[in-house]
């Protein structure tokens, strides 16, 4: 198995690593990041978070040779304040969250999350979570199916695709990826095909994110991270699409900004107290070096925020 962690060094650097301090990577992966904060924290700990047994079992191999101070933990980032408190963390120094798909994960043909490959639906991250894709296409009614092209994946054909793979199931059941990719080409205009990003690109993105509950564990996780950071402590979270960046945007401009008051108050009568603040203006971006070795990485957005 093998991945190119995205912005690593600027990870580490902006992580601003306590050597003593307690850091947790609430998206282990394949441990990537995990092992170059563990090379930065002689003396400290760090917790790794995955809902995938397959990821766990390769970062515990990798991961080893720094015994104790690795904790690896299966489970769900959006349950943060319940997997710190079962393990007696209050506050720890940073936090880390790679919301992409790993290299392995999309190239494992099994598990479906790739539209290169014809292979079975089932784009979950945890192969023992009861929901996959071939049940959402299969099973779900047309409205949701709409419902979560456009919002999930930002379709603006979301209506005409719901439309065909409601039509193409009565038929008989939509069994791989090959098949969803198929009734997508057909019901895109011939321009939309023409286009750069494959057509089905937002549509897989869109059912990935509805088998998983993505977006509601980030907005779980972006709503208990800044409470369990310690002053001067960060918060990174590197994106890969438009949504998820907002949605991060949006919660740390809320702990950041978030006073109601009108522009003319003299002083601030809303209760408001600022828990963030940004530490860089604009999200940090992969380099054109990284980018030549890791293509995959071209649509990567780490913002970062700090504990006040």
């Amino acid at each position: 198995m093998r991945h190119q962690s995205v912005l690593l060094p600027e990870c580490v650097r902006y992580l601003n690593i306590d050597p003593a301090g307690i850091y947790v990577d609430g998206t282990l992966g394949l441990g990537g990041h995990a092992q170059a904060i563990l090379e930065n924290l002689p003396q400290g700990r760090l917790v790794g978070i995955d809902r995938d047994e397959q990821a766990l079992a390769f970062a515990r191999e990798r991961l080893a040779p720094f015994g104790d101070r690795a904790t690896l933990v299966k489970g769900n980032f959006g349950d943060l304040d319940a997997i710190l408190d079962s393990l007696g963390i209050e506050k720890v120094n940073g936090m880390l969250f790679d919301l992409g798909v790993s290299s392995p994960q999309l190239d494992d043909k099994k598990r479906g999350f790739s539209y290169m490959q014809d292979a079975p639906l089932d784009m979950r991250m945890d192969g023992s979570a009861p929901l996959t894709a071939r049940d959402i296409l299969n099973g779900w009614p047309e409205a949701d199916l709409r419902s979560i092209f456009w919002r999930y994946g930002e379709e603006r054909y979301a209506g005409r695709i719901a439309a065909a793979v409601t039509k193409a199931r009565q038929e008989s059941p939509i069994e791989t990826t090959g098949q969803f990719v198929d009734i997508i080409r057909k019901t895109m205009p011939a321009s939309a095909l023409r286009e750069k990003q494959h057509p089905a690109k937002r549509c897989f993105q869109a059912v990935r994110i509805a088998v998983n509950d993505e977006l509601y564990e980030l907005e779980q996780m972006l709503e208990q991270a800044p409470d369990r950071l310690l002053p001067g402590g960060r918060l990174l979270v590197i994106s890969f699409h438009s949504l998820e960046d907002r949605i991060v945007k949006e919660a740390i401009h809320s702990r950041e900004n978030g006073c109601t008051c009108p522009p003319d108050f003299p002083v601030c009568t809303c209760g408001f107290v600022q828990t963030l603040k940004s530490v860089t203006r604009k999200p940090v971006v992969p380099d054109g070096e990284e980018l030549a070795a890791n293509p995959r990485a071209r649509s990567a957005r780490l913002r970062i925020a700090e504990r006040v």
